[in-house]
C-alpha cells in the first residue's frame, strides 16, 4: 500500500537518483518514443522532423529545469538580442514565437482580414492559409509552375491593391525545391507597394551551395515589406519544443507583436536555442549528415527508376505513379508513416529523411508494392 509516508520516501529516493544520474540524456531517452522499426512501433517519416534530435551539446545541458519557476521574460530578451546579433539587425527587428507557426499567425493577423487577400502557392505549407481564412480573408492559392517553383507571374497577376500579404516558402514545403533568388527579387519589386511579403525560410539550413539561393537574411534587399521567418524545429531538432522567429522592419515587427502571445516561449527551449546557436560544429555536422542522407535517398530513387522533385531540404517529394492515399495506407499497414496528401500532386509522396535504419525499412516496405 502506498501511504503518505512511503510516497515521500519514494519521491525523495527519486530526487536523489535524478540528481546523481546523467539527467538530461536519461530524461530524453525516457520521454522519446521509439523510432526504430519494431513490433508496435512506427517509423516516422511524415513531418519533416530532424530524426537525429537536438545537438549533443543540448543533450549535455545541466539540469534542464533550472529557473523553471521563473517567467521567461528576461531570457526571451536575451534570445532576441542573440538573434539580432546573428542577423546584424536591431533588437526591435526580431520577434520570437511559439514555433514559426505563431509568427505566421501574427503576420496573418497583422496584414490580412476582411477586405484583404492572402496570396500563396498550391501546394505550400498550409498554416498561414488557415489562419487567414479564420480572419475572413480571401485566400488565393496559385498552382506551382510546371517545374514546381512558385509561379511568380501568376502570383503577381493575382495580387492587387486589396492584397495584404504574399506568402513564399523557400525551399517550399512539400516540394522541397527552391525558387531562384533573382526571380523572387524581381517579383517583389513588381508587387504593389502596399503588399507585404513573408519569406518562410524554415529549411534554409539544408540548402546546398549554388547560384539560385541566397537567404533574405544573409543578403537583405532592404525593402520594408519583406518579413523573413526561421525555426528551431528543423536543423536544430527542437520541433517538439516550439520556437521560431521573424525578422523585419521595426514598425512591421511592432505591428505583428501586438498579436503575439504573452510569454510565448518556455525557459527550457530558450536555453536549448542559445546552446544550439553557439554550437557551430553541431550545426555543420547536422548539415553534412542531412546532405549525405538526402544523396543516399536519391541514389535509391534512381536505382528503382523513380523520379523525384529536386530537394534542398530534409525531405523529398517522390513521384509514385499511384494514388497517394493508397501509398499512405500501404506504408501505415507496415508501420511506416509518410507525408499526407498534397493536392493537386495526388501521385506524389513526401518522405522525410530518417536515420539509415529507418530508411532501410522504408525501402523494404516500398519494394513490397
Amino acid at each position: 500500500m502506498l501511504t503518505r509516508r512511503s510516497f515521500f520516501k519514494t519521491a525523495g529516493l527519486g530526487a536523489a537518483v535524478a540528481a546523481s544520474a546523467s539527467f538530461p540524456t536519461d530524461l530524453l531517452a525516457w520521454a522519446e518514443p521509439p523510432r526504430a522499426p519494431q513490433p508496435g512501433g512506427l517509423v516516422l517519416l511524415n513531418s519533416n522532423e530532424n530524426a537525429y534530435g537536438p545537438f549533443p551539446s543540448v543533450l549535455a545541458m545541466e539540469n534542464p529545469f533550472r529557473e523553471a519557476n521563473r517567467y521567461p521574460g528576461r531570457r526571451m530578451d536575451l534570445l532576441g538580442e542573440r538573434l539580432a546579433g546573428l542577423h546584424k539587425v536591431a533588437v526591435d527587428q526580431v520577434v520570437t514565437g511559439c514555433g514559426s507557426s505563431e509568427v505566421l499567425r501574427m503576420a496573418a493577423s497583422a496584414f490580412t482580414g476582411p477586405g484583404h487577400k492572402l496570396i500563396t502557392a498550391s501546394p505550400a505549407f498550409e498554416a498561414i492559409g488557415r489562419y487567414a481564412h479564420a480572419l475572413h480573408t480571401e485566400v488565393v492559392r496559385v498552382p506551382l509552375a510546371t517545374d514546381f517553383t512558385h509561379d511568380l507571374g501568376a502570383m503577381l497577376k493575382a495580387a492587387g491593391p486589396d492584397t495584404g500579404l504574399v506568402y513564399i516558402c523557400n525551399p517550399n514545403n512539400p516540394t522541397a525545391n527552391i525558387t531562384p533568388r533573382k526571380d523572387l527579387e524581381d517579383f517583389i519589386a513588381k508587387l504593389p507597394k502596399n503588399v507585404m511579403v513573408l519569406m518562410d525560410e524554415a529549411y534554409h539550413d539544408f540548402v546546398g551551395a549554388g547560384p539560385d539561393y541566397v537567404s533574405f537574411l544573409d543578403r537583405p534587399i532592404h525593402d520594408d515589406r519583406v518579413i523573413v521567418t526561421r525555426t528551431f524545429s528543423k536543423i536544430y531538432g527542437l520541433a517538439g519544443m516550439r520556437l521560431g522567429y521573424g525578422v523585419g522592419e521595426k514598425a512591421v515587427m511592432k505591428k505583428m507583436s501586438e498579436h503575439r502571445l504573452s510569454n510565448p516561449l518556455n525557459t527550457l527551449v530558450i536555453r536549448c536555442a542559445m546552446i544550439s546557436l553557439d554550437d557551430h560544429a553541431g550545426h555543420r555536422a547536422a548539415r553534412e549528415r542531412n546532405t549525405a542522407d538526402r544523396e543516399e535517398f536519391l541514389r535509391q530513387v534512381k536505382a528503382r527508376k523513380l523520379t523525384a522533385i529536386p530537394s534542398e531540404a530534409n525531405f523529398v517529394m517522390v513521384h509514385t505513379d499511384r494514388p497517394i492515399r493508397e501509398m499512405i495506407a500501404h506504408f501505415r499497414r507496415n508501420n511506416v508513416a509518410i507525408g499526407r496528401p498534397f493536392p493537386p500532386l495526388d501521385t506524389y509522396a513526401r518522405i522525410s529523411l530518417g536515420k539509415p535504419e529507418e530508411m532501410k525499412e522504408f525501402w523494404r516496405v516500398w519494394d513490397l508494392l
